[in-house]
């Protein structure tokens, strides 16, 4: 059983016989997409953990893409409808579009367990656990036996529109060089499965033997990465002509490590 941000008034708080509980089912999973409080926020969703799994994608109170004002959700969107619509409870309806997108990437959606959002933001809980991770949506039940805890949070980011699934990775980079410089640092990832945009791994200043992680959420499923693209950049002429490259780059795949 799916509960695609299940209602918060009336029913956050209430006995399990009033609303949706991990009992009403064998296996119960959870989409938590506005779930800030009624008061003041107008959150619709429930907020806390009430399923065997509960999915907090963007930390679940405030979807990327639903800050947008309402004429430009209309000339986005599917017209007048869909967008006063989405303008209206963008955030609450994000889970079942979120849902639908799941069919069709099986692999997306992966929920990292983590104790909260900021945690999760900070690549505390990279990579998946030993057992894995489970996928958001139509998939979930895939997890069902592996559940260890009596009620898990998991956390995962999303795109602003339509494809949502992205792919979580850690890039470390160890710098090379004769001596510092500010600037910043891209990094874009080929595999087999496709290629990433750049993504700033650190931006500031740059020295020679240091190493900057970055936690970059892709649009793509890289699959088995091939190369790795480095770009760097001080934004302005430095008569000293400074050289920077890469002594080492590694990348870490959040779903099999």
């Amino acid at each position: 059983l799916s509960g695609l941000d299940p209602a918060q008034p009336y029913f956050q708080g209430t006995p399990t016989e009033v609303r949706l509980d991990k009992s009403d089912a064998d296996f119960v999973d959870i989409i938590h997409t506005d779930s800030a409080p009624t008061i003041p926020n107008l959150g619709f969703g429930i907020g806390p953990a009430i399923g065997h799994i509960d999915f907090y994608p963007n930390g679940g109170e405030q979807m990327p893409g639903c800050e947008k004002n309402l004429v430009s959700q209309i000339v986005d969107l599917d017209g007048i409808w869909e967008g006063t619509r989405d303008f209206v409870a963008c955030n609450h309806l994000r889970s079942y579009k979120y849902y639908s997108d799941s069919i069709i990437y099986p692999d997306g959606f992966l929920g990292y367990p983590c104790a909260s959002y900021d945690f999760f933001q900070a690549g505390n809980c990279f990579p998946c656990p030993a057992e894995g991770c489970p996928n958001m949506g139509h998939y979930a039940d895939k997890f069902k036996d592996k559940i260890k805890t009596s009620f898990m949070k998991l956390y995962l980011n999303t795109g602003e529109a339509r494809d949502f699934p992205l792919w979580r990775y850690k890039v470390t980079v160890t710098l090379a060089g004769k001596s510092k410089v500010k600037g910043y640092v891209n990094v874009a990832l080929y595999g087999s499965g496709g290629n990433t945009r750049q993504y700033q791994i650190t931006k500031g200043t740059l020295k020679p033997d240091n190493t900057y992680i970055a936690y970059i959420d892709a649009e793509v499923n890289v699959g088995k990465v091939t190369k790795v693209k480095f770009l760097w950049n001080n934004n302005w002429i430095n008569p000293t002509l400074p050289k920077l490259g890469a002594a080492t780059i590694t990348v870490e795949v959040g779903q099999n490590r």
